[in-house]
């Protein structure tokens, strides 16, 4: 990247051990540009932050801005200050913005229309099923999808969306230059080459407990919406919605069986005001209609055309009958179903059978 003139300045702010994010409003609040904050007496930075000046103005980062620097100036990774232009519009909205964001991959896909989804790290087969097929569905329509890079649902997230060639956008509780959790690195590599990875933690954070309900706000900032595939009733799902909440989005989430515990989190969404989402539709409905993000040929075929849809006909149709005149596997075919299900071509009806809604 092009390093800005004040980067260092920024950088030593926001190096420093101690002087938190709402440390670092005030003082920016108080005095400006981080230049403007270390040129003024220690007295007066005393007056607005207390004893922590001391912090501010003896901590030495010189080392560490330099390092950060040097990471910045490698290709395909940026660090984008509060005041940048190309600093995300979305998060400017909310109570408390990063005054960093370190970056690596495509920048330019924060400022797009986004959609955080959020589940369980320990989803059902048919959970992540779901999850990739709304993501896929939904990326093709034009919204960047964007998540927490762990387990579960949110990787199940992040492969739909890349599965649809359209953009991803992974908020993770780290430094930029760790990938975690390790059984995520060849998608996190995969999320570099075609989406972003963006963390507001200093370059070699390592993994923090604490760290990681604060990421959540984030992806519900950078986003439109957040869609609740899978949760329990005490889960990081649930803050990440209510956060959307309280800065305005929207808050969609999926339905289960009241017999499973991952839905009972969405059902206790539901009956907070969230929107019941049963296709993708439904989300497009509240969020508007988006350009495609991706061309026709990548995305699924269209209804003319649709082995699926041909083979459905304008009656129900059993599932068996659907494996033998379309020659595809049990597998396969349910997973194709799902998708025209979610984008609102078909509905499930009992016993296995399915309807074509056009």
């Amino acid at each position: 990247m092009k390093i800005s003139e004040g980067l260092a300045s920024w950088l030593r702010l926001t190096l420093i051990p101690g002087i938190g994010g709402e440390t670092q409003r005030k003082l920016l609040a108080a005095f400006g540009l981080p230049e403007a904050i270390f040129a003024a007496e220690r007295s007066a930075v005393r007056a607005v932050i207390g004893n922590k000046a001391e912090l501010l103005f003896d901590f030495d980062t010189q080392k560490a801005v330099d390092r950060t620097i040097a990471w910045a100036d490698e290709p395909g990774q940026f660090i984008v200050t509060l005041v940048d232009p190309t600093y995300p519009q979305l998060l400017l909205e909310i109570a408390d913005p990063p005054n960093v964001l370190y970056i690596r991959g495509n920048p330019a896909l924060l400022q797009k229309p986004g959609l955080a989804m959020v589940g369980s790290r320990n989803a059902t087969p048919q959970g992540l099923q779901t999850a990739e097929n709304f993501a896929r569905t939904l990326s093709a329509k034009g919204l960047t999808i964007v998540s927490g890079l762990a387990l579960g649902i949110d990787a199940a997230a992040h492969r739909g969306a890349l599965s649809a060639g359209g953009g991803t956008v992974a908020v993770i509780g780290t430094g930029a230059d760790r990938l975690y959790p390790a059984r995520n690195k060849d998608l996190a590599l995969q999320i570099v080459e075609h989406g972003a990875i963006v963390s507001e933690f200093p370059l070699g954070t390592p993994v923090l407990a604490a760290n990681f309900p604060r990421r959540n706000r984030i992806i519900s900032g950078l986003s439109r919406g957040v869609l609740v595939v899978e949760a329990a009733t005490e889960s990081g799902s649930l803050i990440t919605a209510r956060l959307a909440g309280e800065q305005g989005r929207e808050v969609f989430a999926i339905p289960g069986s009241i017999h499973s515990p991952v839905a009972r989190g969405c059902h206790k969404l539901i009956r907070q005001g969230a929107k019941l989402v049963e296709t993708a539709n439904d989300v497009l409905e509240e969020l508007g209609q988006l350009e495609p993000s991706v061309s026709p040929d990548n995305t699924s075929p269209a209804s003319d055309d649709n082995p699926v849809l041909i083979a459905l006909g304008h009656g129900p149709c059993g599932l068996d009958e659907l494996v033998e005149s379309t020659g595809l596997g049990a597998d396969l075919l349910l997973g194709e179903l799902l998708t025209l299900e979610l984008s609102g071509q078909l509905a499930s009806l009992p016993g296995n059978r399915y309807q074509r809604l056009n």
